[in-house]
């Protein structure tokens, strides 16, 4: 592969967009009606059978066979966010954390509102498991993709 691919996976909680680099690496999984849009446009070629092996393992997930990702990633963000990214990949399946943990753990104690401005523009939602940090009051906070849907996700999950 050697050009920009992107296509559309049907989901429960309602269709992706995913795109791919000319590597084949995944670079963007949208949820939101306008990350979608924004995949189409900048995405390269519409290519659904490209895609296949994203939207099975997605499918995969959504039956709950499957608590985790095996394809390469590559979003782009600056270092901080990247940083953000790689400890989002490290939360468990069925488990949650808090900005303010999230930010601990990266050892940025006072930064959690930096951590839940990275979280909010992660590029690969759902697999980059974004909707895994709540507020420090176990409240459901932010999420691109609508709080209803990060709701269904930790309730597939088991972490509600």
């Amino acid at each position: 592969m050697s050009k920009n691919l992107w296509g559309v996976i049907d989901t429960p909680v309602g269709p992706l967009a995913a795109a791919l680099d000319g590597a084949g690496r995944l670079t963007h999984l949208g949820l939101s009606k306008r990350e979608r849009d924004w995949i189409a446009a900048n995405g390269g070629e519409r290519d659904d059978r490209a895609i296949a092996p994203v939207a099975r393992q997605v499918a995969e997930y959504f039956s709950g066979k499957r608590k985790s990702f095996d394809f390469p990633l590559a979003p782009k963000g600056t270092p901080f966010q990247q940083e953000v990214w790689k400890a989002l990949l490290k939360i468990p399946f069925g488990k949650t954390t808090t900005y303010a943990a999230l930010a601990e753990e990266l050892g940025r104690p006072g930064a959690f509102r930096a951590v839940g401005r990275a979280n909010a523009t992660n590029p690969i939602a759902v697999i980059v498991p974004c909707h895994r940090v709540i507020g420090t009051d176990g409240t459901l906070t932010g999420y691109a993709g609508g709080i209803p849907i990060k709701q269904k996700l930790l309730e597939l999950e088991g972490a509600l």
